[in-house]
């Protein structure tokens, strides 16, 4: 896949297709929630490797029964088509 940074219009164009998934503060962010701690460390392990297989890593904010995923792209500053395809890969997660 070509990794390239995505304009504004982009990125509010891709964002109104997918559900919950925000911009805030240079990334883009979707807060999960769980039924117990348990599969919130399930999930974000999962994303772990989807993330890892892509060699581009969130950030990951694991709390009770929710997990919170961050994500922009630091070699471009910005918001790029990686972070658009790992968050479209983590929603087959859920």
């Amino acid at each position: 896949m070509e990794r390239r940074k995505l304009d504004a219009n982009e990125i509010e164009t891709r964002l109104a297709t997918m559900d919950g998934w925000s911009l805030d503060d240079g990334q883009i962010v979707k807060e999960f929630t769980f039924d117990s701690y348990k599969a919130g460390l399930v999930f974000a392990t999962a994303v772990g490797h989807f993330a890892d297989r892509m060699d581009h890593h969130p950030d990951l904010y694991i709390g009770y029964q929710k997990v919170e995923v961050a994500m922009n792209t630091h070699d471009l500053d910005g918001i790029s088509t990686y972070d658009m395809e790992l968050a479209r890969l983590i929603e087959t997660l859920v």
